[in-house]
C-alpha cells in the first residue's frame, strides 16, 4: 500500500512540474513572438513640410511616388507665404524641412541658426508673369499698360511677406509703374489667392508665378515679366534644425534634388537651378 502511494505521489509531482515547464516555455515563446512582432512593426514617421504655395501641385505629385516607395513615411505640407512660414518656423511651429520661393526668407532661419548652411541649398527656378482673366479683352503688352483704366483692380501677393507680390513690386518700381498702380491693387496672403482673384473676375490683371498660370484654365498669361527688372526667383530648400526626424528629412531632401523629382518640377514650369 505504502509503494502505492509513494507511486502515485511520484507520479503527481512529475505532472506538476512538466505542466510548470510547459508553461514556462508558452510563456517564453509568447514573449519572443510579441519582441519578433515589435521588431518588424516599422514605426511610420509623419514628416511636416513647410512649402510655398507656388510649389502645391508639383509637391503633391512627388509625395505619391515618394509614399509608395517609403512606406514608413507619411508626408505633410504646410503650404503659405514664405514670409509667413518663416515667421511659424521662428516661433517654433513643426517643421522638418523648409521649401521657400525667395532665398532672403532662407537667409533669415540661417542667420538664426534654425537652418544649417550645410543643409539648405538653391534647389528651382522661376519666372514672374500677368496673368488676366481667360476671356478678358484688356491688352497688357508692357507693365505700363496696367495703368489703363482698363485693369480695374490689379491684385498682387502682400509684398512684406510673398515673394512673388515683392517681386512684382520691384519691377512695377524698376519700370516706375508702382506709384501709379498702388491705389488699385488688391492684396493676397499668398500667389495661389492672387491666382484665384483673377479667375474669379475679382481683379482684372494679376502677378503670379508661371508655375501657377499653368495650373489653371480660367487665365491667361497675357505677359512675362522682364527678368532684368526684379532679383532671380529662386526656391531653396533646407532642413530644420529642430526636426526629430533628421534621418527621414535628410532623405527626402535628398530625393527632392534627384532627377525623378526634378522631372515633375519641370512638369509644372520650374526650371532646375543647377
Amino acid at each position: 500500500m505504502r509503494l502505492i502511494k509513494s507511486s502515485y505521489v511520484l507520479l503527481s509531482m512529475l505532472l506538476f512540474v512538466v505542466l510548470v515547464v510547459g508553461c514556462n516555455n508558452a510563456n517564453t515563446s509568447n514573449t519572443s513572438s510579441n519582441q519578433n512582432n515589435q521588431i518588424k512593426e516599422v514605426k511610420k514617421v509623419e514628416l511636416t513640410i513647410s512649402a510655398a504655395a507656388s510649389m502645391t501641385d508639383a509637391l503633391q505629385e512627388i509625395q505619391k511616388a515618394y509614399e509608395e516607395s517609403h512606406s514608413n513615411v507619411k508626408i505633410n505640407y504646410n503650404f503659405g507665404a514664405s514670409g509667413a512660414l518663416q515667421q511659424q518656423i521662428e516661433q517654433g511651429a513643426p517643421a522638418d524641412l523648409f521649401l521657400s520661393a525667395a532665398t532672403k526668407n532662407m537667409k533669415a532661419l540661417v542667420d538664426k541658426q534654425l537652418i544649417d548652411s550645410g543643409e539648405q541649398l538653391n534647389l528651382l527656378k522661376n519666372e514672374l508673369v500677368v496673368v488676366v482673366p481667360a476671356d478678358s479683352q484688356v491688352n497688357v503688352q508692357a507693365l505700363k499698360d496696367l495703368s489703363s483704366s482698363e485693369v480695374g483692380k490689379l491684385a498682387i501677393g502682400i509684398p512684406e511677406s510673398v515673394p512673388a507680390g515683392n517681386y512684382a513690386k520691384e519691377a512695377l518700381t524698376t519700370e516706375n509703374v508702382w506709384d501709379t498702380v498702388e491705389a488699385k491693387t488688391v492684396q493676397g496672403k499668398d500667389v495661389r489667392q492672387v491666382l484665384q482673384y483673377v479667375e474669379t473676375g475679382n481683379a482684372d490683371a494679376g502677378f503670379v508665378y508661371k508655375t501657377d498660370a499653368l495650373t489653371s484654365s480660367k487665365v491667361k498669361i497675357a505677359l512675362t515679366v522682364d527678368s532684368s527688372s526684379y532679383p532671380a526667383i529662386e526656391y531653396p530648400i533646407g532642413i530644420v534644425k529642430a526636426t526629430k526626424y533628421h534621418e527621414e528629412a535628410e532623405d527626402f531632401y535628398t530625393y527632392l534634388q534627384s532627377q525623378d523629382a526634378i522631372d515633375v518640377f519641370i512638369k509644372y514650369g520650374f526650371t532646375s537651378a543647377k
